[in-house]
This record gives structure tokens, C-alpha cells and sequence, in this order.
């Protein structure tokens, strides 16, 4: 009786479901994608995939008049009756005749011109118009990649079993297949701000058990009634207010629609080759001056992008006569890209539908959580997304999805995870050197021992001399609760100064819903009087054996530590602290250089790198607390059955504010408080560029005579050499530990990054492609006089698709003492360290 009961209802579902399917070609039998189909006057819409094949959605039968439509083709209008669904309509297009003579050309002005300023001037209306609607939203991602060779700067490419089998033998194939159906409800404001709620109902990943697709349509709102629009750079449209300064426009003709509306053909051409710019055509629609489609392209290097070789933006508008509304109802984005011979390219579709426009929204329609999921929006099943995928699959995607998820019921067995862990865990004696990893994939744990040879794990100092570091570690995961625990150790051995030290770690995260997660810790180390680290240690290798400049001092950290973090409410986390340290003195142990022989390495004292006997400190320990909490106002979040992911609202600061307290200590004069807050702020000025501030303050309390490394200590850099993406938590030109304090503290950083607003009008110097960077830094501590510097530089620097160079003059002023220096910023070695 159940199964007949569910039979019934399955029918019920199938036959109360109806389309209209069908094929476009052109005149010469070639088939059509992104050809826009929807029924006249209404928001139900759909589009062609790669062989011209569509699905429109209809639920009853009955006359209707159906809206065929392509960029560059005429319109048709068909009108059927439906007896029986579901029912066939296929049709051809034919060229659409752009004429000249439909336009009153006036000789003294272009009238490309005189449209785009119409568009320019009428942008407000006509964005309004389409401010505030609910929709349903669709979309399809696919990436591809083409001939992946089997080396790459001679190094093996390993992608893993389940990768490599997507490929076919010239490295190629669909990497990613997803899909997404939504319900969405969205509002753009005058100021620029979008809010947006929206609820995944079906989501599907080829190969993907957990299928929680990324493609939202949060991340597709290219609006071009903006100044600027967001594909992966703030790029200058068309008609933004100040596009006339950007653009060249040439008149290419006009035609009819199918509602007998004039609409403008529009080439479009950059004034400048550099700038954040399109290029294509824009429609435009007479006497309204509203957007009927949009066909344009971007080089990747103008959105300094240099492996995106170009990308094309597609977007088609219908216009509904009875709410007189021009609405974008389908949209397609592809490009390519590549690297080392590698040819990335992708394709995504989307379509929006019935569309529900507002002219206000109830005051609590928003939320900070702008995304969540349907309860089992990843377990729709075939039936389900062959009725409501709006663009049907090609035979390409039919397959990919056929053989991804047949596999992955395969790839999932214990049985190939155990047959794949077998191999990788085969162990060789050179593993002993080299290092080796078990894993156990189907009950999610790996066990992984360093090895000796580790490049990031040797390194050189002046009191350890080369140190060599190795140990062990296991990981086990859940990637549905989000559980994941981590216990490791590590043993360094000092060849010069003969000592062995050792670490133990073990670190348990409890849920991706608020990330709880609890650090312990304990053991010896050498640890460095800035904790920040005052320098990493690949440059100290390089300043130490080619230069014999010592700048990095240590002393013996005795310490047993235990921390807990996890967010307490929407964008404000905490992180606690309690530990135990012994701090006992260290001095150098080792002469030894590579280059420079005849120049004598500066003491290991921070406060008197003249002082070989003296440490700067006695041998002391103590208990210390804290407690930091960090504040992200108006968090924006989205919601998954696995999880909760945050995303920081950029209009507003970070803020943190901190507490260190030391107690118990040997002798009372190391025991302080010490109270801090920073403020983070980055802004965006669109296509003129960002500027970020970071400001810090701080004060120490019964302070007088604590230990040097518990002193708050600045950034300095003596290398000349910049590691990080921006110098916003740096002092280029400050000499270490010069200005470090057990006292009240303020530091100021700021840089404006121009984004090639600047650079690419200067002839010549735009040849570069760079960004130029200016920059103020500050720093106030009593009893000494404020230190400045004034920063100028060019960042985005390279060769070819490789721009991971930075070049900066800097000038300092402290008790009218002037220096100045370049600094040659490696962003490269950030990652290395």
C-alpha cells in the first residue's frame, strides 16, 4: 500500500510538471547559446546551453506568445497554443539588419555620445526601477583544463587519483560541475549598498557527496547602472558618471525589438590601454535609455589579473510592458587563463526569473545571514533537477555528472580509499630522511613524521648556529561536524650551541558553527624577544651567513600554555590565555659566516648589541593571562548544514581589544597589566584605488622594571626587504627593539594603493602595469621623540604574468635625525617562510 501511495504521488508530481523544449540555430543550421526564451510580458525565462537546446518552464496548457532573442539576431515572436505538454518548439534565427539610417546623425556631435550621456543621465531612474525584487535565480559553473603537462619547472605534478581520473590522456577535462536554484530577495541602495537574502534550495557538485555549491548569486551582481562594476577588480561601466573620461563610443547602428522599441548598437573602446575598462557594445533603448543587453570583454592585465587572459560578460534584458521595467534575465560570464603552458577556461550561466518587483521591503526582510540552505538542498535527486533546471545539460555536463558520481560511490568505498592509502603508504628507507605520511582516508586520520631534510625546517642563528627541527604529527577530521584534532611534537637540535629542545602540541576544534577550538602546549624552545616575530627566519638566514647582520635576538622559553578561542556572538570571537613560562638567558655560540668573514656579529642582547657577557635580563619565570576579543561590526554570514562562515562586512573597522596580566612571577617586578586596542580599517574608492589605516594603542601598568621580552615591541626592518602584501603593520626603516616600551604606546600606519589609477595615465611608467603606493607610518612613546616615515612606491611589479615584486623609497625623521632607504618588497618569500 505504501509504495502504490508513493507511486500515485510521483505521477501527480510528473504529469502536473510541463515544458517547452526545444533547439535554436541560426539560418545556417548552427546551433545558438545564450539565447535568451521567455514568455512575452512575463519574468519566466530561460536560455540555450552550448547546443542550442533550452527548457522553459510551463505549467498549464493554453495559448501563449514566446520571446526568441539573441544578441545580433532579429527577435521572434511565436505564438502556440499548448494542448499537451510537454510540447516541441524549435525555431531559427535570422541576422538581425543594423541600419544607420534608422539614427539622426548629427554632424557636429558624435551620437554615440549624445546616447551615452542620455544613459549617463537616466542611470538613477532606471536603476531604480529595478532596486528591489524577489526573484528566482539559477546558475551552472563548469572549469576546464587543457593539456596539464606531466612536469612543471621539472617537478612531477601529482594531482591525486581522484583528480588525475577526471583527465583524459592530454591532460584535459572538467575539473568542477556545479549548479545551483535559489530564492532570492534583494535591495541596492542609493549609497551603494546591496542587501541581499538568499536560500539555496537544491545545490549539486559533480563528484560531491556534500554538494554545497559556492555559485550564489551574491557573487554574479555585475550592475551596470554602477560607476563601477566587481569581476575580481572594480572595473569603470560604460556609462558610469565618469565614463566619458575612460571610453571612446562609436554608433554601430539600430534596430526594432520585438515591442517595436529603437535600440542603440554601441562599440565600445578604451581611451587608455591599462585602464580598468570593457570592451564590446553596450544596448541601449531609445527614449528611456535603459540597458537592453550587454556584450563586452576585459583583458585579464587591466584587471591586474595577468594569468586571466580575457574574459566576456554577457547580459540580456527583458522588457515587461505592462510594469514597464527593463530586467536582466540572463547572464553569461567565461573566460581563460593560464600558466607554464596550462590553459584554464570556465562558463557560468545564470538566469533570473519571476521576478516580484517592490517598492519597499518590511524593515527586518534582512539579515546579517545573506545565505542559507534548504534541509537537504544537496540530496535532490535526478528527477528534481530535470524539471527545474532552466537550461538543460549539454552531453558534455551529462556525461561529466554520469561519471563523476558514479565514481564517486567508488571513491568513497573503504575499500579504493584503502587501495589508494596503500600505495601512498608505502615506506622506503630514504623515508627516514625524507619523511613520511600514513594515511587513513576512510576513517579520516593521517600520521606524518617530518623527516631530516626538510628545507623549511633547517635554519641559522647566531646561538643555535644550523638548527635542524623534525617530529611527529596526527591529524583525524570530520568535514560534516567539523571536528578536526591535531597532536604534534617537535625536536630541534642547536649543532653549535649542542642542544636539544622539544615541543608538544595538541589541538582539538570542536564545530564549524562557532568555532570553538582549545590549544595546548608546552615544552622548550628558543623564542624571540618580539613575538611577532621581529624577523622570520629565511631572512635571518640570509642577513646572517651572506651579511653577518645579527638582528635576531632569543632567549631559552621554558613554558606550558593552554588557549581557547571561539566567536560568543555574530563578528565578535574571544581568545583566552593562561601560561607558565621560564625564560632563562642565551648568547651567541658560532662566528661562522658564508660570506663577509672579516665583520664580528653583534651581541645576542637587544638592548646592547655592543654587550657579549651581559643577557639584558635574568633567568625568571611567571604566570600570565589574556584575554582579546576581536570585533567585526554588521558580520555578514552564511549559513550551511556544516557550518557557519563568516564574512567581514568591509564597510566597517575591526576592532580589538586586548588584556595581559602577569602573576605568580619569581620576583614581583615582572608582574604588569597591560591593556590594548587596535582599529583596522581598509576603504574602498572604487576605481580610484583603496587606502587602509591601522592604528594601535596600549598601556602598561606597575610596569617599571619588567622583563625586556614582555616590553611592547614595533616592526622594525633593518633587511631592506619587504615580505608582505601591504606595510601596514610595519616600520620599514626602524631599527629593532629602538623604540620598544613598557609604557603608553601609539602606533599609525596608512597607505593609499591607487590600483592603477594614477599609473596608468602617466606615459611610458604605465608600460608597467604597476600600482603606485604612499604611505605614512607613526609611532609615540614617552620619553622619546615621535617617529615617522613617509613611504612613496610602485607595487604589482614583474615579469610577464608574474608580478610579486614591490619597490619602495622610504624616509624616517626621529629627534631631527633623517634617514632613507629602499625596500625591495618580495611577497613571495611570505609564503616561503
Amino acid at each position: 500500500m505504501k509504495k502504490n501511495i508513493i507511486f500515485v504521488f510521483a505521477l501527480i508530481a510528473i504529469n502536473s510538471f510541463g515544458q517547452i523544449k526545444g533547439t535554436i540555430i541560426n539560418s545556417g543550421g548552427n546551433a545558438l547559446p545564450a539565447v535568451n526564451i521567455f514568455v512575452q510580458n512575463t519574468y519566466n525565462s530561460t536560455s540555450t546551453n552550448i547546443q542550442g537546446k533550452y527548457e522553459l518552464n510551463i505549467q498549464k496548457t493554453g495559448k501563449y506568445t514566446i520571446v526568441v532573442k539573441s544578441l545580433g539576431y532579429k527577435t521572434e515572436k511565436i505564438n502556440i497554443d499548448i494542448e499537451k505538454l510537454p510540447y516541441v518548439l524549435n525555431a531559427t534565427l535570422t541576422e538581425e539588419q543594423i541600419a544607420l539610417n534608422d539614427v539622426i546623425i548629427d554632424k557636429k556631435e558624435n551620437p554615440a555620445l549624445a546616447i551615452i550621456k542620455n544613459a549617463i543621465a537616466n542611470r538613477a531612474v532606471n536603476s531604480n526601477k529595478i532596486a528591489r525584487f524577489k526573484a528566482d535565480f539559477y546558475s551552472k559553473g563548469m572549469l576546464k583544463i587543457k593539456d596539464l603537462p606531466k612536469k612543471i619547472l621539472g617537478k612531477k605534478v601529482d594531482l591525486g587519483a581522484d583528480l588525475a581520473s577526471n583527465l583524459d590522456s592530454t591532460g584535459s577535462g572538467i575539473l568542477y560541475l556545479s549548479e545551483t536554484i535559489s530564492k532570492i530577495t534583494f535591495e541596492s541602495r542609493s549609497n551603494g549598498d546591496n542587501d541581499i537574502k538568499e536560500k539555496i534550495i537544491a545545490s549539486k557538485i559533480a563528484g560531491n557527496s556534500r554538494g554545497y555549491s559556492y555559485n550564489t548569486a551574491k557573487t554574479t551582481n555585475y550592475n551596470f547602472y554602477n560607476n563601477t562594476v566587481p569581476l575580481r577588480f572594480n572595473l569603470i561601466s560604460p556609462i558610469a558618471s565618469n565614463a566619458l573620461n575612460y571610453y571612446k563610443y562609436k554608433l554601430e547602428g539600430s534596430f526594432f525589438d520585438e515591442n517595436n522599441q529603437q535600440i542603440f548598437k554601441i562599440k565600445l573602446t578604451p581611451k587608455r590601454d591599462k585602464e580598468p575598462v570593457f570592451e564590446g557594445y553596450i544596448y541601449v533603448v531609445d527614449d528611456s535609455f535603459a540597458i537592453y543587453a550587454v556584450d563586452v570583454f576585459v583583458k585579464g592585465y587591466r584587471m591586474q589579473d595577468e594569468f586571466t587572459e580575457i574574459l566576456n560578460l554577457k547580459q540580456n534584458y527583458n522588457y515587461n510592458t505592462q510594469s514597464k521595467i527593463w530586467s536582466k534575465n540572463s547572464q553569461h560570464l567565461d573566460f581563460t587563463a593560464g600558466a607554464f603552458g596550462i590553459k584554464f577556461s570556465a562558463d557560468f550561466n545564470y538566469v533570473f526569473s519571476n521576478y516580484e518587483f517592490q517598492d519597499k521591503f518590511e524593515k527586518n526582510t534582512f539579515s546579517n545571514e545573506i545565505l542559507s540552505f534548504d534541509t537537504n538542498a544537496n540530496k535532490k535527486d535526478n528527477e528534481f533537477w530535470s524539471q527545474n533546471r532552466p537550461i538543460p545539460l549539454s552531453i558534455e555536463e551529462k556525461a561529466d555528472y554520469t561519471k563523476k558520481d558514479s565514481l564517486l560511490v567508488i571513491r568513497t568505498s573503504q575499500k579504493y580509499l584503502d587501495s589508494i592509502d596503500k600505495k601512498s603508504n608505502n615506506f622506503k628507507v630514504m623515508n627516514i630522511v625524507t619523511g613520511y605520511t600514513y594515511k587513513n582516508s576512510y576513517k579520516k586520520y593521517r600520521f606524518n613524521y617530518a623527516g631530516l631534510l626538510d628545507i623549511s625546517s633547517i635554519s641559522f642563528n647566531t646561538v643555535q648556529g644550523y638548527s635542524l627541527s623534525s617530529g611527529f604529527e596526527f591529524q583525524n577530521w570530520n568535514e560534516e561536524n567539523g571536528k578536526a584534532t591535531t597532536i604534534k611534537t617537535v625536536v630541534n637540535y642547536g649543532f653549535s650551541e649542542k642542544k636539544i629542545r622539544a615541543m608538544g602540541f595538541y589541538s582539538h576544534r570542536f564545530n564549524n558553527q562557532n568555532y570553538a577550538q582549545i590549544n595546548i602546549s608546552g615544552g622548550a624552545r628558543v623564542s624571540q624577544f618580539n613575538n611577532q616575530p621581529a624577523i622570520s627566519p629565511l631572512i635571518n638566514d640570509i642577513s646572517t651567513l651572506f651579511f653577518k647582520d645579527n638582528y635576531m635576538k632569543l632567549y631559552n622559553n621554558e613554558f606550558a600554555n593552554i588557549n581557547y578561542t571561539q566567536d560568543i556572538a555574530n563578528g565578535i570571537n574571544m581568545n583566552s590565555k593562561i601560561e607558565y613560562q621560564t625564560r632563562k638567558p642565551l648568547f651567541n655560540t658560532t662566528d661562522f659566516v658564508i660570506i663577509n668573514q672579516d665583520k664580528l656579529y653583534t651581541a645576542n642582547n637587544p638592548l646592547n648589541e655592543k654587550d657579549y657577557t651581559t643577557a639584558g635580563f635574568d633567568q625568571h619565570n611567571l604566570m600570565k593571562v589574556g584575554l582579546d576579543f576581536k570585533i567585526n561590526f554588521a558580520n555578514k554570514y552564511i549559513s550551511r548544514p556544516n557550518g557557519k562562515f563568516n564574512l567581514r562586512n568591509d564597510k566597517y573597522p575591526t576592532i580589538n581589544l586586548g588584556l595581559e596580566k602577569s602573576f605568580a612571577a619569581s620576583d614581583k617586578k615582572y608582574e604588569f597589566t597591560h591593556l590594548n586596542a587596535r582599529i583596522k580599517y581598509d576603504v574602498d574608492l572604487y576605481n580610484k584605488g583603496n587606502i587602509g589605516f591601522n592604528s594601535k594603542v596600549g598601556k602598561f601598568f606597575n610596569a617599571q622594571n619588567i622583563a625586556f621580552m614582555d616590553f611592547k615591541h614595533f616592526n622594525g626592518n633593518q633587511t631592506h626587504i619587504g615580505q608582505s602584501e601591504s606595510y601596514l603593520n610595519v616600520f620599514n626603516l626602524l631599527p629593532y627593539y629602538s623604540n620598544s616600551t613598557n609604557d603608553a604606546y601609539f602606533e599609525f600606519h596608512t597607505e593609499y594603493k591607487d590600483n592603477g589609477y594614477i599609473m596608468n595615465k602617466i606615459p611610458l611608467l604605465n608600460l608597467l602595469k604597476s600600482n603606485l603606493v604612499v604611505g605614512f607610518h607613526a609611532l609615540a612613546v614617552p620619553q622619546r621623540a615621535p617617529y615617522q616615515e613617509f613611504s612613496v612606491g610602485l607595487d604589482n611589479l614583474g615579469f610577464g604574468k608574474f608580478k610579486m615584486f614591490r619597490l619602495d623609497y622610504v624616509k624616517s625623521l626621529q629627534n631631527g635625525i633623517k634617514t632613507d632607504g629602499l625596500i625591495f618588497g618580495l611577497k613571495i618569500l611570505g609564503a616561503l617562510d
